[in-house]
Formats: structure tokens, C-alpha cells, sequence
């Protein structure tokens, strides 16, 4: 028996509290479960920052990338398998592309991709492909399965029905993160009956299709996104610890190229300071080492440094107003200049932050192919496209929802043995009392 289609003499299962068990009988799956880059998700929280606002939310990437390959299984397993439209050949393709969707994400990913400005994408493709232990379970299926799953991943695949399982608009991906994060939260906002949104899926061409009858299923899932990403994505204390992560690291960025000695040398940092991430030195980064680094620089001489990394640590976070942005901009001008008169650098100290969000989009040519719509089957065989039949969907369809909030450390505003005048007025423009 071929290495791709070999079974494990017992099937294994995780326990889970979103899916109950996951299920693996693939030889090729245990293996990948258990190579070193794989496992390195277990120290990248799914969530970044969002546990210093909601408590319980300290799951990792680890948990949700095998819930998504959970989703996909059922899926081929249950739901295609037998069906004319379903390729019964890709079956290990979209589980192995499911499981290493994440791979590349980097601690607190999203604040870490905006300061070194990186794409995890880019680094998932460099760990399937590149000299690490998931290439070589993936070569023992063929010397181009790898390539096979890189391009899945990165939506190049001419394999498109298999793509748009963990790629689109409705997925595996977004359903386990949706119900995993509303768990682990303890909201109720992310909970949808995915049970009948799999019930009604089915195989068509170039991207999966629903059932007309679980329309409402959908509608739900749509909702329950909308209102997880306002009230747990986008939450601004979460915001707030992730804005005073991005200084940290920015801080520590600029001091290593203003060749700062620094008391615990960040060696770990180096390549990722000068712009040239080697895939070795990233794989070694994940959020227990950012942590031990943060914990440290609190001895830094540096003031800024020691100060921000006490921050987040201890959340001392900041605080923050509504602040538009368009129509504020002499008021943050003025802002600026007075942080700088009292002494408190707004580079570090006053940040404007924004988040937007679009819950569903029709098809536009030429724009990102996420953006495909979700189309329901017709009891007569036609295909319509969900806004066309769903009056809430089309309601919110091709909305883009922005939020901006400035963030600044109202305890350094409030300390007036230095610079009364300017703290006052500061405080004033932004409308605080006291």
C-alpha cells in the first residue's frame, strides 16, 4: 500500500470542545500532527491579544488548525464522498491543506505582520516547501504534493472546489474559528448551526454550493460573523494591548538600528530587525520566547521600552476615545505637539487605530477571489447567489463597517509634576474631565 492511502492500524482522536472528537486514520495526518512546525502552534494563541480582554481566550492556533481539518474531513468523508462533482483523488489534498492552512503564523500574528511587514502566508508556503520536517511527510506521498497543498493554500491551485473548502466566503476555516472563538470568549455571538450548513453543502464545479432549504442556516453563519468581529475582533481594549504590542516591538526595532546595547541582547529578533527573516530563525519565534523578551526589556535603560513592555505584561493598557480621522485631523495635529511639549512621545504614546470590516460581499471582477460569493442551489437546478434571495443578506452585502479609536496612557496625562499646562490642555482636546 502507497504511503497516501496508508491507515493507522487504530484510529486516533483528539478530545475537543467544539467538535467533541476530531478523527484521524491517515498515516500521512498523525505524521504531520507530530513534526516540530506543527507542534510550534501550540505556543501561537489563536486570538492574540484578545485575552487580556476576555479571559478564557488562551486556545492556540494548534487547536483551531485541527479543527478546521475536522470540518474538511466530514466534509469529503461525509458529506462529497460519492457525489459526480467530487474528485474522490483530492480527498488527502484538501485534509493535508486544511491541517497546514496556519502554519505560518507568527506570535501575535497580525501585530507582528504589521511591524515587520510580512505576510504568514509567505512563511506557510516557505515551511511546506523549504528544508523542514512537513516537507518531508508531504514528499513521501510524491516530490510535488508539496507544491500540490503551497498552491491550495495560496489559492494558485487550478484545484479551485478544493480551495474554496478552507478560502472562502464560507469555509472550514471561518466556521471553527467562529464557534472556537465564541467557546473559548464564553460569548454568544459566534454560534451558528454548522451541523445544517454541512447537511446542505454540496459539490458544483469550481466551488461548493447550498441547498436553497438551509438558506436560513447561512443567513445565521453570516450574522454570527458580523457580530463576532464588532464584539470580539475588534474589541478595543484588545486593540489596545495589540497597539501597545506593535510599540514594543517597533521600539525595539528602532533602538537595534540606532545600535542600542541593550542588557538581553534580542538575538532572536536580528534577521526580523534587518528585513531578512530566515525561515529558521522565524520558526524558532513564538509567543513564549516574545514573552520572555518583554519580560526582560522591563530591566531595559530605555525608558520607552521598559515602560511599554510593563504595559502589556501587567495591562496597564491604554485608553482610548472615538476619533475620526477625516474630519479630526487639526485636532490630532495639535495633539501631537502637545504630547511633544509634555515630554511624552506620540510615536509611541498617541495612536490612531483603525478596523473595518465587510461581512459579505457579491462577486466585483477583478477583485480578490475570497470574495466569490456563496451561491444556493435551486430546487429547479439553478444557481442564485445568496443577496438575491436572502433579504438580510442583501441588507448588509458590500457594507464596509470602519471603527477608529486614538489610544493614549491617561495615568502620564494625569501626572502633573511636570508640565501642568500641557497635560490640561491635552486633556481637554480629548475631552476628558479632571
Amino acid at each position: 500500500m502507497s504511503y497516501a492511502m496508508e491507515k493507522l492500524r487504530e484510529e486516533k482522536v483528539f478530545k475537543d470542545p467544539v467538535h467533541r472528537y476530531i478523527h484521524v486514520r491517515d498515516r500521512v495526518i498523525w505524521d504531520l500532527v507530530g513534526t516540530k512546525e506543527f507542534q510550534r502552534l501550540r505556543r501561537i494563541k489563536q486570538l492574540g491579544t484578545t485575552f487580556l480582554t476576555f479571559h478564557g481566550a488562551e486556545h492556540s492556533r494548534f487547536s483551531h488548525s485541527l479543527g478546521v481539518y475536522e470540518i474538511v474531513r466530514r466534509i469529503v468523508d461525509d458529506v462529497f464522498k460519492g457525489r459526480q462533482e467530487w474528485d474522490e483523488s483530492d480527498r488527502l489534498l484538501s485534509l493535508c491543506a486544511a491541517l497546514l492552512h496556519d502554519l505560518g503564523h507568527g506570535p501575535f500574528s497580525h501585530a507582528f505582520e504589521k511591524v515587520f511587514q510580512f505576510d504568514h502566508e509567505y512563511f506557510t508556503q516557505a515551511i511546506i516547501m523549504g528544508d523542514t520536517e512537513v516537507n518531508q511527510v508531504l514528499r513521501l506521498v510524491s516530490a510535488d504534493f508539496p507544491k500540490k497543498v503551497a498552491e491550495v493554500i495560496a489559492k494558485t491551485s487550478e484545484k479551485k472546489l478544493v480551495i474554496s473548502l478552507i478560502s472562502s466566503q464560507i469555509d472550514a476555516d471561518r466556521m471553527d474559528y467562529l464557534l472556537r472563538d465564541a467557546y473559548f470568549t464564553g460569548v454568544s455571538y459566534g454560534h451558528f448551526d454548522m451541523e445544517r450548513i454541512l447537511r446542505v453543502m454540496r459539490p458544483k464545479e469550481d466551488q461548493v454550493v447550498f441547498k436553497k432549504s438551509g438558506m436560513h442556516a447561512v443567513e445565521d453563519y453570516i450574522m454570527s460573523r458580523y457580530q463576532m468581529y464588532w464584539q470580539v475582533y475588534f474589541h478595543p481594549v484588545s486593540r489596545s494591548g495589540e497597539v501597545i504590542l506593535q510599540k514594543i516591538l517597533h521600539r525595539a526595532k528602532e533602538l537595534h538600528e540606532q545600535f542600542y546595547h541593550f542588557k538581553h541582547e534580542p538575538k532572536h529578533f536580528v534577521t526580523l530587525f534587518e528585513g531578512k527573516p530566515k525561515l529558521k530563525d522565524y520558526l524558532e519565534l513564538d509567543e513564549s520566547v516574545v514573552l520572555y523578551y518583554f519580560h526582560v526589556w522591563q530591566e531595559e535603560d530605555d525608558p520607552i521600552l521598559k515602560d511599554l513592555c510593563y504595559r502589556f505584561l501587567n495591562r496597564h493598557l491604554f485608553k482610548y476615545i472615538e476619533f475620526d480621522p477625516a474630519t479630526e485631523y487639526k485636532k490630532y495635529m495639535k495633539l501631537v505637539t502637545l504630547f511633544t511639549e509634555a515630554g511624552i512621545n506620540p510615536e509611541y504614546y498617541l495612536v490612531l487605530d483603525s478596523s473595518s470590516d465587510l461581512p459579505y460581499d457579491f462577486y466585483r471582477p477583478g477583485e480578490e477571489e475570497e470574495r466569490l460569493p456563496i451561491q444556493l442551489s435551486m430546487s429547479n437546478g439553478e444557481i442564485r447567489e445568496l443577496s438575491r434571495e436572502s433579504e438580510i443578506v442583501e441588507a448588509i452585502s458590500g457594507k464596509r463597517r470602519t471603527d477608529h479609536k486614538l489610544y493614549f496612557p491617561l495615568d502620564l496625562l494625569k501626572e502633573e509634576s511636570t508640565k501642568k499646562n500641557e497635560k490640561r490642555q491635552i486633556r481637554a482636546l480629548l475631552g476628558i474631565n479632571g
